[in-house]
């Protein structure tokens, strides 16, 4: 459904008063006499004499001009307020439409608005000669001053007057609102035209049009825009650049093509402002058809493009591969000495690289960037990938003979060859790179250590760490985890907690994989405390604690009879947002059984079945076992169907511990439903379970010696069997 613009609600803003409600009575020329001047205690005691001083010379060359001088140089409002009603009220004087002009400038600047409101209303009502040109340059003076409410109250005094502005003063305040965002003043100020009967220009519209794709009104835009003939304009350049960008930025890139192409079949010429909006947004909806015909236009009109427009097309180009049209674009801007931005080069780097092109890329580095570090080390990192090492060497040593090899290029092949050649190559660069005059960094040592890692040369590792930390730098993210790593793997715990201690106080953050092998090495080293400790830590350096981390935490705490400080970690894992997992329900329940606290037992079973969560075996034992003890079955009773169908690991020994417990507990009927599914699993019940059904049966035995359960009980499956399996 297509939204009309007149269907679209207009509110006032809130400075703005419906302009139908101003008070009754006005500053009119005719009613000077009504003017009344504040008493002099209301000015700024410092002002006093400058206004005394002002008044003086004014009572003796009271002229417009003179007048308009004194209140320009008057600073303050309320004195130049005083100045010009003590003016209003001299029989020989009569205020003009430029002393109006100046005062309710100053006012509105002030913030004075009230004031100004009532002496712009007042100049409007009057219609004399120049009230129009006044209020039309205070609309244009304010939009200047940035002061857009103010202009707005203005232009809405003129036309409740009926004093209509041309439309030029509407298309500067709606240009100016446009910038701002401002949906409703815009609906305001273009209705507020069309009331006055001023007929919008395509300028007009198209502030219109712009402001309601600034404001995701699509829809009311594509509908404004095709119904430009209808309000008598046809849409100019400007029009069509606002429609695309508009689509472009609110998703609707399809339609966008679809509007450029109307465009082109119209026969418009596009200028240059609309090829650096439009060409960059094509380009980055990687939309390189459109960009490319857009610059082949652009260029067969002798136009230039400028380095946004390079910039983008040439990134998007090499996206695509299109590596010979992207070195084309940047040998032109070289031929009319336009400096190609460097992300420009970098991104035919790698481009290249990409390709697989590296003898190309060999020779563009050569031709154009030879002093450039960032497109050679671009070249550099593609030669590690690609495991080209001689030729990355080459290419090292080429750039330290031009003198443009700084350390973070000898680390990218230094962090390549610790990664997948020997240590020993890599002190023979270190070595190299150190003759060159290079000095190593924080990076430099930090591969070092990963190449001691990758060869379990733990102890060459930690000595490069100390001297890391010596130096108090600190390792990247790569280096600290295949350090950590390694400790724990190696049951290196103290180590490892040194290296995660001195990193968190740096802020630095641990993998949360790692993390949680750290803490499961600590947790099995029997250093709980120290894993807590650990944890503490991680929200102050940054490492992630996920679920895995808390149940790891609670596990150790189990296995050291530490129930209570099971529901401390719970607690700190439920404040800090992690999910709950069936494992987590487990430990609670075993924590609570070793505490003897069968309610909350019960309760986290509960919980558990209620999230569709079955625990497991050993769970299940320990909660009956508790339960059983205290005679506390009756707490699960209603569960205990779901818990059995839920799970195929419950044996023999379970059923009967539930039906002796629910028995004894006066569950019966429950008692008598499990014996049945029992049965029907093949199962034989104990000794115990045995007694229980018996000894309820034979106590109704007749004289005759025939028990009672053969005359009443026959549909007792359960009585049956039992009886059954006793005579034999």
């Amino acid at each position: 459904m297509v939204l009309k613009l007149s269907t679209l609600k207009l509110k006032f803003p809130n400075k703005i008063p419906p302009w139908l409600n101003f008070p009754g009575r006005y500053f009119s020329l005719s009613f000077a006499a009504t003017l009344r001047p504040k008493p002099e205690t209301d000015t700024d005691p410092q002002s006093v004499d400058n206004y005394e001083e002002k008044i003086g010379f004014l009572k003796h060359n009271l002229h417009p001009d003179n007048l308009i001088r004194i209140l320009d140089k008057t600073q303050d409002s309320n004195s130049a307020l005083k100045i010009f009603k003590w003016a209003a009220l001299q029989k020989s004087f009569n205020h003009t439409p430029d002393t109006y002009y100046h005062i309710s400038l100053k006012l509105g600047l002030a913030g004075n608005v009230k004031e100004m409101d009532n002496f712009c209303l007042n100049l409007a009502r009057d219609k004399c000669v120049g009230s129009r040109e006044a209020l039309a340059s205070l609309v244009h003076t304010f939009v200047r001053h940035s002061r857009l409410n103010e202009a707005i109250r203005v232009l809405g005094n003129m036309t409740l007057c009926g004093l209509n502005p041309s439309v030029d003063v509407f298309n500067d305040l709606l240009c100016a609102l446009v910038k701002k965002t401002d949906f409703q003043n815009v609906l305001f100020v273009y209705k507020e035209m069309v009331k006055g009967g001023i007929v919008p220009t395509v300028g007009t519209l198209n502030s219109l049009l712009e402001v309601l794709f600034e404001t995701n009104r699509v829809e009311s835009g594509l509908n404004q825009f095709r119904r430009m003939n209808k309000k008598g304009c046809s849409p100019n350049v400007r029009t069509f650049e606002i429609v695309i960008k508009g689509l472009v930025l609110n998703n609707r890139v399809d339609d966008a093509v679809l509007i450029l192409h109307e465009m082109l079949e119209l026969k418009y010429q596009p200028d240059v402002c609309f090829y650096i909006c439009i060409i960059p947004l094509f380009c980055q909806e990687n939309r390189l058809e459109q960009g490319m015909q857009l610059f082949k236009r652009m260029r067969a009109a002798n136009l230039v493009p400028n380095s946004v427009i390079c910039r983008e097309l040439v990134h998007c180009l090499c996206m695509n591969l299109h590596l010979d049209d992207a070195i084309n674009i940047l040998e032109e801007m070289i031929e009319i000495d336009e400096i190609p931005p460097l992300d420009s080069f970098v991104d035919v780097m790698n481009g290249f690289c990409e390709a697989k092109r590296y003898n190309e890329a060999m020779c563009f580095l050569e031709n154009n960037c030879g002093n450039l570090v960032s497109p050679h080390k671009v070249l550099l990192e593609g030669c590690c990938k690609a495991d080209n090492f001689f030729l990355g060497i080459s290419l090292l040593e080429k750039m330290s003979e031009r003198g443009i090899a700084d350390c973070d290029c000898w680390n990218i092949l230094l962090s390549w060859i610790c990664e997948n050649a020997s240590i020993q190559k890599a002190y023979e660069l270190l070595g190299r790179m150190i003759v060159r005059s290079v000095v190593p960094d924080c990076s430099t040592y930090a591969a070092l250590v990963v190449g001691n890692c990758n060869l379990n040369k733990y102890e060459d590792a930690l000595e490069l760490f100390h001297y890391i930390r010596s130096k108090f730098w600190v390792l990247d993210s790569k280096c600290y985890s295949r350090l950590v790593e390694g400790l724990c793997r190696l049951k290196r715990i103290e180590e490892a907690v040194v290296v995660y201690y001195y990193m968190s106080k740096s802020k630095c953050p641990l993998e949360v994989a790692t993390f949680n092998l750290l803490i499961e090495a600590t947790c099995d080293a029997g250093k709980v405390d120290e894993a807590v400790k650990l944890r503490s830590l991680a929200y102050y350096s940054g490492t992630s604690c996920s679920s895995v981390t808390h149940i790891t935490i609670m596990l150790a705490f189990l296995k050291s009879e530490r129930a209570k400080d099971v529901l401390v970690m719970f607690s700190q894992m439920v404040i800090g947002g992690c999910k709950v997992h069936a494992e987590v329900y487990c430990i609670l329940i075993r924590s609570m059984c070793a505490l003897n606290r069968f309610k909350d037992c019960a309760l986290f079973c509960k919980l558990m079945i209620n999230e569709s969560l079955m625990p497991d075996s050993g769970t299940i034992h320990d909660l009956l076992s508790c339960l059983t003890n205290h005679s506390q079955l009756r707490l699960v009773s209603k569960d205990i169907d779901k818990i059995i169908s839920g799970m195929d690991t419950l044996d023999s020994t379970m059923f009967n511990l539930l039906i002796n417990g629910l028995w004894k507990e006066g569950c019966r009927s429950e008692a008598r439903n499990l014996l049945d599914l029992m049965l029907e699993r093949g199962w034989v019940p104990d000794a115990t379970t045995h007694t229980l059904f018996v000894g309820s049966n034979v106590e109704g035995v007749t004289s005759r010696g025939r028990p009672t359960y053969e005359n009443s009980m026959d549909e007792d499956n359960v009585s049956n069997i039992l009886a059954e399996a006793l005579g034999k």
